[in-house]
């Protein structure tokens, strides 16, 4: 068998089948002082603004963010510093029309 069908089949191909159509992740850089959370959609073939709201561990809102997708695009990130951030676990949510996507992650 020819290895790029291979390679699509177990690699390219599940994503197409099991992937959520939106989705969010934040990952700390370390090395960079930074957290980077981004908004993953289906794209669409108009622009559109989300809503990105960093919620500390308090509860406190820390910043509200408009973002526009631009049509045709599959995803929008947002990043912040880490030092100087409360220490606790953070609460990043994204508006998106009527949905809410949210996770949480932990600075030490």
């Amino acid at each position: 068998m020819n290895l790029k069908y291979i390679l699509f089949g177990a690699v390219i191909l599940p994503n197409f089948l099991f992937a959520d159509k939106s989705n969010i992740d934040c990952i700390p850089l370390e090395g960079e002082n930074s957290i980077v959370c981004k908004y993953t959609q289906e794209r669409v073939n108009y622009a559109k603004v989300v809503k990105f709201k960093w919620i500390d561990p308090n509860g406190v809102l820390s910043r509200e963010r408009d973002m526009e997708i631009p049509a045709f695009y599959g995803s929008v990130y947002d990043y912040r510093y880490l030092s100087g951030r409360l220490k606790g676990q953070w609460k990043f949510q994204v508006i998106d029309r009527n949905n809410i996507y949210e996770t949480t992650f932990i600075i030490d």
